[in-house]
């Protein structure tokens, strides 16, 4: 697989101070949370962690892309959601790996669209082009 060019238009900056178990900011000061590992990791559990970061900023971007795609097909996503769930784990290899479900309710659409949709968006997703062939990443219509 070969790296596409990409015209960048925006740069997120973000900055991490003691990695899982501190702090992390943006730039522009828009983002500043505590981290901490979840307590299933060993962790206190009392801040975010990188995990539900991820998956905050998949689904949304995954939502947008599929408002991309339902406007170039006419479709109606009104009230959709999208949730995304981060797993972390142990690879056979020794080092730790992610895996993510991403799960779309659309309320006024059938099935077999929905899936078509969630299908064409994946495609155009940065979130999804980023992790292809990467990790594994299942799309569900819930």
């Amino acid at each position: 697989m070969s790296i596409q060019p990409v015209d960048v238009k925006y740069t997120a900056v973000a900055t991490a101070e003691n990695g899982r178990d501190g702090r992390v900011a943006s730039d522009d000061g828009q983002l500043d949370v505590v981290v901490n590992p979840p307590k299933e990791l060993g962790g206190s559990g009392e801040g975010t962690n990188p995990e539900q970061l991820f998956a905050a900023g998949y689904s949304a971007c995954f939502q947008s892309a599929l408002g991309v795609v339902a406007r170039k097909e006419k479709a109606d996503i009104a009230g959709a959601t999208v949730t995304a769930k981060v797993g972390i784990g142990a690879t056979p290899q020794g080092g730790f790996g992610l895996q993510v479900a991403l799960e779309a309710h659309i309320p006024d659409l059938d099935e077999a669209t929905a899936k078509d949709l969630l299908e064409k968006a994946h495609q155009v997703c940065p979130y999804s082009n980023a992790t292809r062939g990467n990790i594994e990443v299942t799309v569900a219509v819930v």
